[in-house]
């Protein structure tokens, strides 16, 4: 008997698996968002170059774009709630076996790759969850599911702050480690939703049918041949550029105050205003491009160069105020772009090919998130100034900004040479049809 997916309930239980996707924001993209509270302890105990302590973030931010393509297919093959399980076991796991400091290369292994892996085996199957349980109020879902980031973020940055001065930083990983076992019991609240009997094929011969329908064949994950698409390949090069410059300031922010005689706990506040002025944002940004005001890739353009600008300003500052004021604009405009960049995929894709469009621009932008962070680390050692890593950020955010007004302009090309073209079909027609009269 053949079966139709269910269609999305638009509430009910859905609202608890967008609670589940809140809770498994905060314990994977907020527990990294505050990587950077542990990089002076870790590059002071093993006595290594700013670069060299850079790869564990680095390793970690890798992995999560990675693992998007193998989250996929896991799911496919079993169901979102085993995936984000097993996630939950792999993000435990690396904080557990960290807080061992056996060697830094050790925190390449566990912070890095294991970490990275489960952050993206748990973040990826959540989104989906929330996309299958909501279709009229989805945008709502995924603002509340996505705020879990901004708001645990906010509550970290102090938290980590204080069980890296009691516990040290290697009894801080352990107690991540068992938050973030939590994440299994998030897993567990996913519950699928079951698949509907068409009424129509219930026949008499029910039990010959079903032997007789062959299972339905499996789409591909992905559609390389989007990558002849110049719109997506320019598309592909401002997110490398862009994650270049994303995951920096965050981990640069604390050891740049500390440079300044900031006190040790004034910096972690820094990241938890920032997180607020992140929230701030995704939700002002995602309420301005739903008004349709400016396309969505000329908001893209105009947030992504203004952050840039922020962050060639950011370190003017020499003082408390001073750094918590631009750091709060550039987490309202990393806010705005979050908001909307991965939207902005289906303006050059089209909806159909989202799905595939989304996990090359995931694939890809691993490139720039692998890169970024030990570049401006090695950029730090050899200039021995912090200011010199948000310099680097703040040029890679300017620069991808050009490649989304090529991206945006190829677009606009492409409607007009569409529009024009069936203006002229119509013309033709009306033609046509005053001869023939």
């Amino acid at each position: 008997m053949k079966q139709r997916r269910a269609v999305p309930p638009d509430g009910g239980y859905g609202w608890v698996v967008v609670m589940s996707a809140f809770f498994i924001m905060g314990l994977t993209a907020a527990v990294l968002k505050n990587f950077g509270l542990f990089f002076l302890d870790i590059q002071t105990h093993f006595g290594v170059r700013t670069s060299t302590t850079s790869w564990v973030t680095s390793t970690t931010i890798a992995m999560f774009h990675l693992g998007a393509p193998a989250a996929s297919a896991l799911t496919l093959q079993s169901s979102q709630r085993v995936v984000i399980i097993v996630g939950g076991l792999l993000t435990s796991a690396g904080m557990l076996l960290a807080s061992l400091d056996l060697s830094l290369p050790w925190l390449y292994l566990t912070m890095g790759i294991l970490q990275g892996m489960g952050i993206s085996f748990s973040w990826i199957p959540a989104n989906s969850m929330v996309s299958h349980y909501f279709d009229r109020w989805r945008p709502i879902a995924y603002a509340i599911a996505s705020s879990g980031e901004c708001v645990f973020a906010i509550m970290f940055g102090p938290f980590f702050q204080w069980l890296i001065e009691t516990y040290s930083w290697q009894g801080a990983l352990l107690i991540i480690g068992g938050l973030q076992l939590n994440l299994c019991v998030c897993g567990a609240l996913m519950r699928p939703l079951e698949t509907v009997q068409n009424p129509i094929q219930q026949t008499k011969e029910g039990v010959e049918a079903d032997a007789a329908v062959f299972p339905p064949r499996r789409k591909p994950l992905f559609h390389f041949s989007l990558l002849r698409k110049p719109e997506l390949v320019l598309y592909i090069l401002f997110a490398i550029f862009a994650a270049a410059g994303f995951f920096i300031p965050p981990l640069f922010l604390v050891p740049f105050a500390n440079s300044l005689g900031i006190d040790k706990y004034w910096p972690a506040s820094i990241l938890s205003v920032l997180a607020f002025a992140d929230l701030a944002g995704r939700l002002i940004c995602g309420w301005v491009a739903n008004m349709r005001l400016l396309r969505n890739l000329q908001l893209l353009t105009m947030v992504v160069t203004l952050l840039g600008v922020v962050l060639l300003l950011l370190p003017i500052g020499h003082n408390y105020w001073s750094i918590l004021v631009f750091s709060s604009l550039y987490g309202f405009l990393f806010g705005c772009v979050v908001a909307i960049h991965v939207t902005s995929i289906v303006d050059i894709v089209t909806l159909e090919a989202f799905d595939s469009g989304l996990g090359l621009f995931m694939l890809f932008r691993s490139i720039g998130g692998f890169i970024g962070p030990p570049a401006a680390g090695w950029l730090v050692d050899e200039m021995n100034d912090y200011s010199v890593a948000f310099y680097f950020s703040g040029l890679c955010l300017i620069t991808s900004a050009v490649f989304v007004v090529l991206v945006d302009r190829l677009i606009q090309r492409r409607k007009d040479v569409k529009a024009e073209g069936q203006q002229a079909m119509n013309q033709l027609e009306e033609w046509e049809g005053g001869k023939v009269k």
